[in-house]
């Protein structure tokens, strides 16, 4: 028989497909077809599109890919490369400028977004049983981690959550050590004594339990297939799963 595991003083979650519906793998492409088109429409409004439509989409492949080691490749420079606004001093010196054309790419990403529908009353009712909850999460595209957390505040997480942390937060996404570290930190919680939700094994598994943490997996369509793993498929689930105390 298996030693029985404390209840968690911590649940730390992932956002996309944990919390949030935004996309599903195979979608990604449209997704950011919309997040370059609307970025392009804005650079034109404001008289700083000085490439042509094909360059730019003959740059976008190039820098859809993320940077060795889990590294963060910020969104602010990928959008310099792909509209030629990396070798214009003027504009690498107008931050104002790059974090508006940051937020017109987000624009159809943060369209997407809905909280499922197990997760406000799930996040409500751990804080009402004294256990601290965060969002741990990877953003696309290396995109701020500021207007993800104008972002949650949308969604209704924020007064839900007692923190937050994005790999733009620490340079590293997951499964890299330092933005668990920093999650914990945040939390004020022993490693041990945290539990790591997330939908993706590469990211939400690996990285968490080499810091000591306990990981599980929620699949909600019901197709992720891990050896050795048990996936829920919904957060009403979580509460037997974890041995929390009984939900009033």
């Amino acid at each position: 028989m298996g030693t029985e595991q404390p209840s968690p003083e911590a649940v730390l979650f992932d956002l996309g497909n944990t919390l949030v519906a935004y996309w599903a793998p195979a979608e990604w492409p449209a997704v950011l077809h919309s997040a370059i088109e609307g970025t392009m429409r804005f650079l034109e409004r404001v008289g700083r599109l000085r490439v042509s439509a094909d360059a730019v989409w003959q740059r976008v492949e190039g820098h859809n890919h993320e940077l060795p080691a889990h590294r963060v490749y910020p969104l602010r420079e990928r959008l310099a490369g792909i509209f030629g606004l990396a070798g214009e001093e003027e504009v690498l010196l107008d931050q104002a400028l790059l974090n508006e054309a940051c937020r017109h790419f987000l624009a159809p990403v943060f369209a997407r977004g809905r909280p499922y529908a197990d997760v406000l009353p799930t996040l409500a009712a751990l804080r009402d049983a004294g256990i601290k909850t965060a969002v741990v999460s990877n953003s696309p595209w290396g995109s701020p981690a500021a207007l993800w957390r104008k972002e949650i505040e949308r969604l209704g997480l924020r007064q839900l959550v007692d923190a937050d942390v994005f790999c733009g937060d620490v340079g590293w996404r997951k499964p890299a050590r330092p933005i668990f570290d920093l999650a914990v930190r945040k939390l004020g919680v022993a490693p041990d004594r945290c539990v790591f939700v997330g939908d993706d094994p590469r990211w939400d598994l690996v990285g968490p339990r080499a810091l000591g943490m306990r990981a599980m997996l929620i699949d909600r369509t019901g197709r992720t297939a891990v050896p050795d793993e048990c996936p829920t498929q919904s957060l009403d689930q979580l509460w037997d799963r974890l041995g929390l105390p009984s939900r009033q």
